[in-house]
């Protein structure tokens, strides 16, 4: 099945298997979650549990011209490759370096920084409990 709401989020027909359609192998791949999809022709990258473990997969994508299903593929569906343990960090972490960071983004990262506002929050939010378990009933 085709999904076409990713078509709006690129603004373009999709000529190439959706990374965040691609859920195999079945028998060992489940939540992914697709931190960099580079486009048709170019590769992706998935946060993904394998066997239940948490794991890293990558997976070119394909393109109409030359493969649409990309490959890694079995039996003619998309599927996964597994990552070794000692390379899934640093793919992971320069998929997220192409990934521009959204303003929403940047703003949690930049109040999670300020630990003073945390202490202050954390305070007000004891208070507030603090309050409602002594209030008159």
């Amino acid at each position: 099945m085709y999904d076409h709401t990713y078509d709006l989020y690129i603004g373009t027909d999709m000529s190439y298997s959706d990374p965040k359609n691609v859920r195999g192998p079945k028998k060992h791949v489940s939540n992914v979650r697709v931190i960099y999809d580079g486009g048709e022709g170019r590769c992706a990258v998935a946060e993904l549990e394998w066997d239940g473990e948490p794991s890293v997969g990558i997976r070119w994508n394909g393109s109409d011209d030359d493969q649409p299903l990309g490959h890694p593929q079995s039996r003619g569906n998309p599927i996964w490759f597994q990552l070794p343990e000692e390379f899934s960090e640093v793919v992971r972490a320069k998929a997220r370096e192409l990934v521009p960071e959204t303003s929403l983004e940047a703003g949690y990262r930049e109040m999670a920084g300020d630990t003073d506002r945390e202490d202050e929050a954390l305070e007000w939010a004891n208070a507030l409990m603090d309050d409602v378990c002594h209030a008159p009933r």
